[in-house]
């Protein structure tokens, strides 16, 4: 499956560079039918996503697109048993992508063939065209001369000691090869010093040589201020030398008739030059000893050619490499994403437990994502109970079950791991979230519109929270029950969390129980002593006397002292 996922990254153009998530375009086959259960369910991805270092690595849950075939979950099941725990955490330091070389010489790229030509100015790089001797002159202006299809003028070209010749287009102007890789030098480095996977280190490996390349250490140089402080020691030596040696008198008239040294003090300058370890050209063998200009420019020149040109030399033998560069830089950011996703996936598959395929949705001691520090939680419907009319007081958990449930279809879908789960394969739940501030005859209309929509079957689920605060209380139980009760004989599960247990209770549906989340009492802080866990065929109050009694022991006042006063007499 790793392959099919790269190919999905490559396909979505998604990049572990990106600051904002790349938007992908749904293909709106969604199991989940209502707003607020697709809420749920993009909650849950992004709980999922927390070890993620990259915007775009939570994209990849859409790779495991909701499915009806229990091949495919079991595949994606097969594939996360075989992932092992990973850390990516060092991906944080990974930098953003920065040019950080070009080539210190300046290159032109020269030809003497038009179709040639036209192709060399679609690689955006310099080019001369080359029709005479005269265009050549002007070449020695140029640190490097790249030369393609020249045949006619190749003795002169030959000439010139900065030239390379090439056999092939794709050889052209290597460094933008090399200016690509710069990019990415601090976090090839990062990724050779921490674990990874043996792609991404394979592909490291490969380009770490070509580091090489841009790191090239510079030859040797003669300096003008290298041979300003030789020219210095040198006509000091040649001083004392000449202090301890006597000139004759017919030396002495030579030298002063004819403008020329003597022979001994030639060999003196000479021998002084030679012991500089530079060139003698460079110098002008007189009294006292100067530079000579004009060798000196020739002879710097020469020297920052051969540099260039061996450098030049040296990219070309890596010519097939570098080509390279930018398809292993890609397959090296698309595994990056991969790496940051298993990675992070591998913190969430301790449990070795998966869900299975079952006529029942049921679960036991379950971890709810969202919370802290959740308590186990079990719970089940089956086809004898494919409805939970799910009662108990407010803060009691109702609707964290509600949202535990979608989650665990999630985690279904993707096939990732979760504790003694069973589940049918649904494909349409509905999710209709506790109602906040629609109140009335449109609010209700709305929602009966929604109801009718629902595509009933076996593989439907219903989850409902205290749709009744939309309506008359008095007719809302009888609502319930009879939507319960339609739903329930089209094959369909339902959760229906509420607090008209008692009204329901009265004419409850066949196939369907009352379940409860009780209140136990207060703590010392006064708060709800709540066991989370539903009972299964319970009903549970919504406890308001213990609601009373924790606010007149937090408010303290008059009314809530007397109200709870009369509760507890009763």
């Amino acid at each position: 499956m790793d392959k099919e996922l790269i190919g999905y990254i490559k396909e979505n153009e998604l990049s572990s560079f990106n600051r904002a998530k790349t938007q992908i375009k749904s293909n709106g086959n969604s199991i989940f039918k209502t707003k607020d259960a697709k809420s749920v369910y993009t909650r849950t991805l992004n709980k999922l996503s927390e070890n993620f270092n990259f915007s775009d690595t939570s994209n990849l849950f859409s790779f495991f697109d909701f499915t009806e075939d229990i091949k495919v979950i079991k595949k994606r099941q097969d594939f996360f048993k075989t992932i092992e725990k990973t850390d990516n955490r060092f991906l944080k330091d990974l930098r953003p992508l920065k040019k950080t070389w070009k080539p210190k010489y300046g290159i032109l790229v020269v030809t003497e063939d038009e179709t040639t030509l036209t192709e060399l100015k679609k690689l955006n790089c310099p080019v001369q065209y080359i029709s005479s001797q005269y265009d050549i002159e002007g070449l020695d202006n140029y640190d490097i001369v790249q030369v393609i299809d020249c045949e006619q003028f190749i003795p002169f070209l030959e000439q010139l000691p900065q030239t390379v010749f090439l056999n092939s287009l794709d050889d052209v102007y290597l460094e933008r090869y090399l200016e690509k890789l710069s990019e990415w030098i601090e976090n090839i480095n990062l990724l050779k010093n921490n674990p990874t996977n043996p792609l991404i280190s394979s592909i490291v490996n490969e380009l770490l040589p070509l580091l090489e390349l841009i790191n090239e250490k510079s030859g040797k140089v003669i300096t003008r201020k290298e041979v300003e402080e030789a020219i210095e020691n040198i006509n000091k030596d040649i001083e004392l030398s000449l202090k301890e040696m006597s000139i004759s008198g017919l030396s002495l008239f030579s030298m002063m008739s004819k403008g020329k040294l003597p022979p001994e003090i030639d060999k003196i300058i000479n021998e002084n030059i030679k012991k500089s370890n530079l060139p003698l050209e460079i110098f002008h063998q007189n009294i006292p000893v100067t530079i000579d200009e004009q060798a000196l420019e020739i002879l710097t020149k020469k020297q920052n050619a051969n540099i260039h040109t061996s450098l030049a030399e040296e990219i070309k033998k890596h010519s097939k490499d570098l080509r390279q560069i930018p398809n292993k830089l890609r397959l090296l950011e698309n595994n990056l994403i991969l790496f940051d996703f298993l990675s992070g996936i591998s913190n969430l598959l301790q449990i070795k437990e998966y869900p299975q395929n079952s006529e029942e949705l049921s679960f036991t001691e379950s971890e709810n994502l969202f919370l802290d520090s959740p308590q186990l939680i079990s719970f089940h419907l089956t086809p004898d109970n494919r409805c939970s009319i799910l009662t108990g007081a407010n803060s009691g958990g109702k609707t964290t079950l509600l949202e535990h449930i979608i989650q665990l279809i999630t985690v279904f879908q993707i096939g990732l791991p979760s504790k003694d789960t069973k589940m049918p394969i649904f494909t349409d739940v509905y999710y209709f979230a506790k109602n906040k501030g629609m109140f009335g005859k449109g609010a209700f209309e709305n929602l009966l519109s929604q109801m009718d929509k629902i595509k009933p079957g076996k593989k439907t689920l219903i989850l409902a929270d205290e749709i009744e605060s939309v309506t008359e209380p008095g007719v809302a139980g009888k609502i319930i029950s009879a939507t319960a009760e339609f739903f329930i004989d089209k094959g369909c599960f339902l959760v229906i969390a509420t607090h008209l247990g008692q009204e329901i209770q009265k004419s409850l549906p066949v196939y369907a129980r009352v379940d409860g989340i009780e209140a136990k009492g207060l703590n010392e802080y006064y708060e709800l002593i709540v066991d989370h866990n539903p009972v299964i065929g319970k009903l549970a109050s919504s406890t308001p006397e213990l609601i009373v009694e924790k606010m007149a022991n937090t408010e303290k006042t008059p009314y809530f002292n007397y109200l709870y006063q009369k509760i507890k007499k009763k």
